[in-house]
């Protein structure tokens, strides 16, 4: 390759490196509210001299955000910001309280059963046991600040489930604990239907059994793709609900108190 080649070279990728810097630091603003929904962003000779880059760099930087779906494009105006709750990380889908404080709500937990039995078949497919293997069974009640939120049911192999056998009875996250413990979580499928409340869902929520709960069921794998956990999430419908936002680049899910829109 020529040095001017090479020049040419250094320059394409320092340009791409600055537009997804800028694109970041963009969505990260969006992300927490600072222009509103519907809002509109600085207009593009304003973002070039904020961040010391050309134009072409800004247009770049909106072109990601677009395809992103955090903003669109209005001829004649600046690019507006699309109403959209805040995405979530994988650690606050994946945990009640990492996600119930990133909302300003206090978690809690009030273990209710735990328990080795064999594994159901759903849990034998889910968490790819041999049919008879046992595992370590836990429900718990899960609050948001001192009101009932979710009961949390959830099957562990034995490997996974011995050291939350381990944990105080008073351990509020679970999730948390185990990633200490050098248990990774690397990778979740979520599934949300509605399913009736049974009787024991009905004495901890504080509804009627038959009452329809907002149900999340989520299997979670470690970096080697081993499932580490089943889990059977079931909401007080207005506790929460779940939005999915989609574009032609990317799709995110979010959970969101109920009523927060």
């Amino acid at each position: 390759m020529t040095d001017g080649a090479a020049g040419t070279g250094k320059r394409a990728t320092k340009d791409q490196a600055l537009y997804r810097k800028v694109a970041a630091d963009l969505g990260r603003e969006i992300g927490e509210g600072r222009y509103g929904s519907g809002g509109r962003l600085p207009a593009e000779g304003e973002l070039a001299e904020r961040y010391g880059v050309s134009r072409g760099t800004v247009r770049q930087a909106m072109a990601l955000l677009r395809t992103e779906g955090l903003v669109a494009s209005r001829r004649g105006t600046r690019r507006v910001v699309i109403g959209m709750p805040r995405p979530q990380s994988f650690g606050e889908l994946l945990s009640f309280t990492r996600w119930a404080r990133s909302m300003g709500e206090e978690p809690g937990g009030l273990m209710i059963a735990a328990e080795t039995r064999p594994a159901d078949a759903t849990e034998c497919v889910q968490l790819r046991l041999p049919e008879g293997t046992e595992v370590h069974h836990v429900r718990r009640l899960r609050t948001l600040s001192g009101r009932p939120a979710m009961v949390y049911l959830t099957a562990l192999p034995t490997h996974v489930g011995g050291r939350v056998a381990e944990l105080p009875p008073d351990t509020v996250s679970y999730t948390v604990a185990l990633e200490e413990r050098g248990v990774l979580f690397a990778d979740a499928q979520h599934t949300i239907d509605l399913c009736p409340a049974d009787t024991e869902d009905a004495r901890l929520l504080g509804c009627r059994p038959g009452d329809p709960l907002l149900r999340e069921r989520r299997c979670s794998t470690d970096p080697a793709g081993t499932p580490i956990e089943w889990s059977d999430d079931r909401y007080l419908p207005d506790t929460v609900s779940f939005t999915v936002h989609s574009s032609a680049a990317a799709g995110s899910l979010a959970r969101r108190p109920a009523g927060d829109t």
